[in-house]
């Protein structure tokens, strides 16, 4: 890393219900032999040394992929928002890079970029794609967990939503930027 940029804490959320997946655990899940956490893992594992899991089940599993594992306040897989909440709660340094498991093509220059960008305008950053933001590609300042627990406090669950209500500078990506894609499907590990 460059010596302007700050220690930071890594979170990668691996806590979701796995719908799409037919109800299995997506981070455990292989692809091109090993799990999708695997991956992402094996990328930012060099950049910190607060590598945090947010899982709400299969600890065991996370546990060697992981400094520090979280996992939601509420039952039931309630969603991301809560997930981020618990890996800022737990967080050891100020800025945050919050990282989906099913997204093993991510690569160092984008997490050093949306750092970049939320050190230098002191808030949240977040990529945007086709108009769409991307929380599952941010680095979130620790600061922002008062506003993210008064936003679930009011039954926000969106995490988008919560993060919104405060300043983000956007990381404008392609399109068809192949670092974004994520595993959504049981076809899309089959490549």
């Amino acid at each position: 890393m460059p010596a302007a940029l700050p220690p930071f804490s890594i979170l990668i959320l691996a806590g979701g219900r796995g719908q799409r997946m037919g109800g299995r655990d997506k981070g455990l899940l292989a692809w091109q032999g090993e799990p999708l956490v695997a991956h992402v893992q094996r990328v930012v594992r060099p950049l910190s040394d607060d590598l945090i899991i947010s899982c709400n089940r299969n600890q065991d599993a996370y546990r060697a992929y992981a400094d520090q594992l979280v996992g939601d306040a509420a039952p039931d897989f309630p969603g991301p928002l809560a997930g981020v909440i618990a890996g800022l709660a737990a967080a050891r340094h100020a800025w945050v890079v919050v990282l989906a498991c099913d997204a093993p093509l991510i690569d160092r220059p984008l997490i050093e970029d949306l750092l970049r960008l939320a050190v230098a305008g002191d808030s949240a950053a977040m990529v945007r794609q086709a108009g769409y933001w991307q929380p599952m590609f941010s680095v979130l300042p620790r600061k922002v967990l008062p506003v993210l627990e008064q936003a679930w406090a009011a039954n926000e669950r969106s995490l988008q939503k919560a993060l919104l209500k405060g300043a983000v500078q956007a990381l404008v990506c392609a399109e068809d930027d192949p670092r974004l894609s994520n595993f959504n499907s049981p076809e899309t590990l089959q490549n």
